[in-house]
Order: C-alpha cells, then sequence, then structure tokens
C-alpha cells in the first residue's frame, strides 16, 4: 500500500522539546473555538497552544497522566486520567479544574472523551488488554453521573469520533487492528457494535471523521495515518518510516482541512 501524500506534507506545529512549559507526551490533542490546540501531559498537564503555534501555556494539572481531551463549545475541556482513574473538567474562564466523573470508582483506564451536545453527554472509552473487556461509559455533562453505555468486550477500547449525523460512534479497537461502530438509538442506548474498518497495520489510536464521513486513523506503530473511506476502503493517507516527523501518532483533530496530532 503506497501513501497518497508524501512525508513533505506533514510539518511540526509545535515542537516543545526544550520550551517552557515544557511539553510533556501530549496524547489527546483537540481544536478550540479560537483555533487554539488543547493538549494534554504525563503530569497531568492541560495545555493550550495559540492557533499560529507561536507559545504554550499550562492551563491547569491534575498531577495525573492527561491522556484524551475533548471540548464542550460551553467553556470546558474534558480530561482522561489515567493515574486518577477518572475524566476531570476544566473550566477554561477561570482555569479551575475539578474530578467530573469516575463511575462511582469503577472506571479503571479511561482513554479519550467524546462530547454528545444533543443528548448532553460524555462518552469515554475505558481501556483494557487482556481479556478485552467493556467498553464505553456515558456521563452526563451537568453532573457527572454515569454508567457503563456499551458494557461488551472491546479490545482495547482507544479513540473514539461521532458520525456527522450524530447516531454512530466509532470506536478504535488498538490490540484486534480495528475500528468499529456502535449505533445510538433513539433513546440514547447502544446497540450492537459492528467492525467497519478491520486489517490496520498495527496499532491504530485515534480517530477523527470529517464532513463526508471519511475516518482518519492515527497509528501509533507504524508511525502512519490511515482514511477509511465512506465506500469502505482503507487508504494509507501519510507515512513515516524513521519515525522522525510524525513519531508515533496517537489522537487527531481537524481545524479546517489542516488534522493535527
Amino acid at each position: 500500500m503506497q501513501p497518497i501524500l508524501g512525508i513533505d506534507r506533514a510539518q511540526v506545529f509545535y515542537d516543545g522539546t526544550v520550551t517552557e512549559p515544557r511539553l510533556l507526551h501530549p496524547e489527546g490533542v483537540a481544536v478550540g473555538a479560537d483555533g487554539e490546540i488543547w493538549c494534554g501531559g504525563e503530569l497531568g498537564q492541560i495545555y493550550r497552544i495559540d492557533p499560529d503555534g507561536s507559545s504554550i501555556t499550562e492551563v491547569a494539572t491534575t498531577s495525573g497522566f492527561t491522556l484524551g481531551i475533548a471540548l464542550d463549545g460551553r467553556g470546558h475541556v474534558y480530561t482522561c486520567d489515567l493515574k486518577h482513574q477518572a475524566v476531570f473538567r476544566l473550566e477554561i474562564a477561570s482555569g479551575q479544574v475539578s474530578r467530573f466523573a469516575d463511575g462511582g470508582g469503577k472506571l479503571r483506564a479511561p482513554n479519550f472523551p467524546v462530547v454528545d451536545l444533543r443528548r448532553n453527554c460524555l462518552y469515554v472509552s475505558d481501556c483494557h488488554t487482556d481479556p478485552p473487556e467493556p467498553g464505553i461509559w456515558r456521563f452526563d455533562l451537568e453532573t457527572g453521573a454515569g454508567e457503563m453505555w456499551y458494557d461488551q468486550p472491546l479490545d482495547f477500547a482507544n479513540g473514539m469520533a461521532l458520525a456527522p449525523d450524530g447516531n454512530t460512534l466509532y470506536v478504535v479497537e488498538t490490540f484486534s487492528s480495528r475500528v468499529s461502530r456502535v449505533p445510538i438509538g433513539n433513546d440514547g442506548s447502544a446497540g450492537d457494535a459492528s467492525v467497519v474498518v478491520a486489517g490496520i497495520e498495527r496499532l491504530p489510536d485515534g480517530m477523527a471523521v470529517d464532513a463526508d464521513g471519511n475516518l482518519y486513523i492515527s497509528c501509533y506503530e507504524p508511525s502512519r495515518l490511515y482514511r477509511a473511506t465512506v465506500d469502505g476502503r482503507l487508504e494509507l493517507l501519510i507515512d513515516d518510516p524513521t519515525a522522525h516527523i510524525l513519531c508515533h501518532p496517537t489522537n487527531c483533530a481537524f481545524r479546517g482541512s489542516d488534522l493535527f496530532t
């Protein structure tokens, strides 16, 4: 499979290797209303990078390990925290961060959050390795109350994304090298999952969806981006065999026609 784009089409947006504050292991990435880029760090940092990539601010920290990140468009940032086994919520205006949800202490490895404003909820993948276990949680955006929403086994539930019509939740199953879809019923319940993309080499991690419904899959190993088209084709979008520019991408997010990872 030949890549559609050359590696010269990728460039470093912000290099935080030796900056202050230091950019440490940004797993999650999300785009704000003004085009700013939000991401996390391995010590629980929540960073904001200016829209032009000129500077970075550490807005808050949980003193944990920030994985996936999402914004609700209402002034809040949600982060999955591996160390604290919980979801945290940052109020952007005040800079205050608080523990938002932990499933009554049952949330074990929160990986990625997806905001569903239509249903006023937050979906959170709970990733497990061996054996595959459930699943995907759903929390109320106002109260943080919630429960396991999709309670069937998933093989390391990782990045997720809503379909453009809002009626399907896509989820990466990393150790099965595939993407599955979970239909969302009229009552908000989860339907039966089905595989939509299989045979991804080797460890897909995150995902974004464009306006036409094509899936863009960031692959941690090897360092690649794939595109799964709505008509079922899996395409290698861009490949970095040296992992120098595109170095083990985890999550990804669109800002217009630019994809950040």
